[in-house]
């Protein structure tokens, strides 16, 4: 009797150790993501009434728990069932994110217009038509979300393919966990950074005093930092689809050895986002010219 409650303890023990290892692995892999879950989920969250960014920002929190609960299964039986379609799926999310790091490429490079209207000016909108905008902005939030926690699941799901099904389940659920909470706790302290700057800034009545210049400074620096978050993002998108090509694809294992692998999986992002832009450029070409 006693000896089984200590094989019983031994093997809690040599599991929790398979899942921290495991959890370190999982967590270098799907860090590159949430630069860029996080740039996205600040921009989404910024641009509201100061007094409804934080209620906005619990919506979509709430929402990409629900993501989660949606997909964590989902990723199980298909690791338990269908292992091989796991590989499939994580090359499909690298060929996106390498789309979508080009695109952003593209866009820095050749900008065209885009016709934002700001949320924040209400002054000839019903609150009907406020709130309706708000949902809106919130859905759109939720469906980024939900793209983004298909890949880190899947990515996470990937560095753990070899272990029980149990060890599986908990690193990836933290993953997740953490990622949510993680990212939307940031988001919630940049999208108040320049309400809590100007607070400081009518703490005193002094002109130009040392809160006055802490304050002016977190309010400019709110646009920077979603700003530099994406380009950060960007090419974190870039390393970690050329990541998942070199290490799944046995052509590309080791195909610059002489250079080092973060610069090798970040030019290879960038020349498959590339190319997979020009595709969808054509083909949406050829959509709009059957269309016509």
């Amino acid at each position: 009797m006693a000896s089984g409650f200590f094989a019983l303890l031994d093997d809690i023990a040599a599991l929790m150790d398979d899942v921290a290892v495991m959890s370190k692995v999982a967590g270098k892999k799907t860090a590159g993501l949430l630069g860029d879950d996080l740039a996205v989920n600040a921009e989404k969250a910024s641009g509201f009434v100061s007094s409804r960014e934080l209620p906005v920002l619990w919506q979509i929190t709430k929402g990409s728990l629900l993501n989660k609960l949606i997909i964590l299964p989902l990723g199980f039986l298909l690791s338990a069932f269908l292992p091989s379609v796991i590989h499939i799926i994580l090359l499909f999310g690298g060929l996106y994110l390498a789309y979508e790091g080009a695109e952003k490429v593209y866009e820095f490079a050749f900008p065209h217009k885009k016709h934002h209207k700001k949320i924040d000016t209400t002054e000839k909108l019903t609150k009907e038509e406020i709130l309706a905008r708000e949902k809106d902005k919130v859905k759109s939030a939720i469906l980024t979300d939900f793209i983004l926690s298909v890949e880190i699941v899947i990515i996470a799901l990937g560095t753990v393919e070899g272990a029980e099904l149990p060890t599986q389940i908990i690193v990836v659920s933290m993953i997740a966990l953490v990622a949510t909470i993680g990212v939307y706790g940031i988001v919630a302290l940049i999208v108040r950074m320049d309400d809590f700057g100007t607070k400081l800034i009518d703490l005193n009545e002094e002109d130009n005093s040392f809160s006055d210049k802490v304050g002016r400074f977190l309010v400019n620096a709110l646009p920077k930092v979603i700003k530099g978050l994406s380009v950060i993002g960007t090419i974190a998108l870039m390393l970690v689809s050329g990541g998942i090509f070199t290490h799944n694809l046995d052509f590309l294992h080791d195909i610059f050895p002489q250079i080092p692998a973060m610069i090798t999986e970040f030019f290879i992002g960038l020349i498959v986002g590339i190319l997979v832009l020009i595709v969808v450029k054509l083909v949406k070409k050829v959509i709009k010219s059957f269309k016509k």
